[in-house]
């Protein structure tokens, strides 16, 4: 199970990034890990920024507030969101995992 740190409204957490996919969706894989699933490819940085992209677009918020602490050249990375009250954000996560991708 994915691990959310909250401190006020920021919510951090890892995702394990998988570029060049046939489709876009989060989901969770065998061992509970938040996976993200993007058609980008991992150069010059398409698949960070279709990562972002996609979470500020399937979570209705802006793109400020979404940022890659660390791991900007791995495939795990670690996300902060900033934006509303912190507990709303990580529904929203788990009911996107949830979901069919696009």
């Amino acid at each position: 199970m994915t691990d959310f740190i909250t401190e006020g409204n920021s919510v951090t957490f890892w995702i394990k990034i998988k570029p060049r996919s046939s489709r876009w969706r989060l989901l969770r894989n065998s061992s509970g890990e938040l996976c993200l699933e993007l058609t980008a490819p991992p150069v010059e940085g398409q698949a960070n920024e279709a990562a972002v992209d996609f979470l500020a677009e399937s979570l209705r918020m802006p793109r400020s507030a979404i940022e890659i602490v660390t791991g900007a050249k791995s495939r795990r990375k670690l996300f902060r969101i900033t934006a509303g009250p912190a507990q709303e954000t990580i529904a929203r996560l788990e009911a996107l995992a949830q979901q069919k991708g696009r």
